[in-house]
């Protein structure tokens, strides 16, 4: 029932399924958020009126089509005022549509992809990094650190447009530098099917090798990097700015580069929003 002295925030996100390790911990920072700003008596309004978040939620199992769905009763039966997005590139770009067909701002914290942002939607609003700057400045700090190294391989999922785009950025930024050859490989099989993707590693012989798919599939290749050809002497991947990475892969996930939307306690100039504290 719609209440005039509330907030109500609607939410699609992947609590179980694939992407359930990102959904939840993305909860826990939405329900972090919840409780800050209520315990601030509100969100503040013009005439210095404050209104109550009630936070209405459905777990889409990872799903695109359940995502649809959840997003659809949130505006039809819930009457959201606004829409947080799900995790993923893939669930947010199926839902993007639908906010802007009700007229409803899509608060989007988990879709990098630049594909999201090309369509001109005038209810989305992202504070991310684009997935095509992720690994951007890769190429030229292996000039600046490790000019010896010149053959890179980037393996990213061949589903969605997310790992694309990274691996696009890696690309553009290589032909700049002009130091490197790059072979972008599309992986459309299952990570889990290790001689596949090994079978690709020993036939290119890369001196880097970049990952660029899920956070499980990155983990599932990452586990067989004892048996990667001798010539690998970097590693660079996407899931690698995720603390779990390094406690899942011990290590394994030594030297491994990455990068990272946020870091306590960094400052930098011209920044347009809040810090990262």
């Amino acid at each position: 029932m719609y209440n005039k002295t509330e907030v109500a925030v609607g939410l699609s996100i992947s609590l179980t399924g694939r992407f359930r390790p990102q959904g939840q911990q993305a909860f826990q920072g939405i329900r972090l958020w919840q409780s800050y700003i209520n315990a601030q008596g509100g969100i503040a309004l013009p005439k210095g009126e404050k209104r109550f978040v009630r936070l209405i939620w459905y777990d889409d199992r990872s799903q695109i089509g359940l995502a649809r769905l959840n997003v659809l009763q949130l505006l039809r039966e819930d009457n959201a005022d606004i829409l947080l997005g799900p995790y993923s590139s893939s669930l947010t770009m199926a839902v993007v549509e639908i906010a802007e067909e009700y007229k409803k701002v899509l608060w989007n914290y988990g879709g990098t992809s630049d594909e999201i942002f090309r369509h001109g939607w005038r209810y989305l609003v992202g504070v991310a990094g684009l997935a095509s700057d992720y690994l951007k400045a890769l190429p030229r700090w292996l000039a600046d650190e490790s000019p010896s190294l010149s053959r890179i391989c980037v393996l990213y999922s061949g589903r969605g447009t997310f790992g694309w785009q990274v691996a696009r950025g890696i690309l553009e930024s290589a032909l700049g530098v002009a130091r490197h050859s790059v072979h972008l490989v599309p992986i459309n099989v299952p990570w889990e099917n290790h001689d596949v993707i090994l079978g690709v590693l020993f036939g290119i012989a890369p001196e880097v090798v970049v990952l660029s798919g899920s956070f499980q599939d990155e983990l599932s290749i990452m586990r067989t990097r004892h048996l990667w050809p001798p010539t690998v002497h970097a590693v660079a991947a996407v899931a690698a700015g995720v603390r779990a990475f390094s406690t899942e892969l011990a290590q394994l996930a030594d030297g491994v580069l990455g990068s990272s939307q946020w870091e306590a306690g960094e400052t930098f100039p011209n920044t347009v929003g809040p810090t990262s504290d």
